[in-house]
């Protein structure tokens, strides 16, 4: 009996892992535009959050986005009035971001709505197994401390 098409290729590991990571990915991505945001306004708007006040630049770099990149999704954050951009008060030259009290509420209801998206990946698996993998993710991504 023949084997199945990409048999070789869908048994790697690095293959189910982009797998799932894709179905995680759109799970929260749909969640997250019930809230009008995309994927990198949550993780900036997180970022914010824990940085905050936090020179733009150093922003980008905490996210590895360009600066070009995060001048717009700041600009669309600032526009639905949930972040701000002002002078950085260590160094006027500088912008410094933070959160307004909308973009702290928009940031809990995007991190339940992402919890939620993951706990509907993550639901054939017991908690302990939730566990276990989320502990050896953590230990293959390079992640750790």
């Amino acid at each position: 009996m023949p084997e199945a098409p990409l048999s070789a290729i869908r048994s790697l590991p690095s293959w189910l892992l982009g797998r799932a990571a894709a179905r995680g990915r759109a799970l929260v991505a749909e969640a997250l535009a019930v809230e009008g945001l995309k994927m990198w306004h949550h993780v900036v708007l997180s970022a914010v959050r824990d940085l905050a006040p936090v020179a733009q630049a150093d922003l980008g770099r905490s996210v590895g986005l360009d600066p070009k990149d995060l001048v717009g999704i700041l600009n669309d954050l600032q526009l639905a009035g949930v972040a701000v951009r002002e002078p950085d008060p260590n160094d006027r030259r500088k912008n410094a971001v933070s959160l307004t009290e909308e973009g702290r509420r928009l940031l809990r209801r995007c991190e339940q709505a992402a919890r939620e998206a993951n706990d509907v990946l993550l639901a054939p698996l017991s908690a302990a197994e939730r566990d276990h993998l989320t502990d050896m993710l953590i230990r293959i991504s390079g992640t750790e401390g």
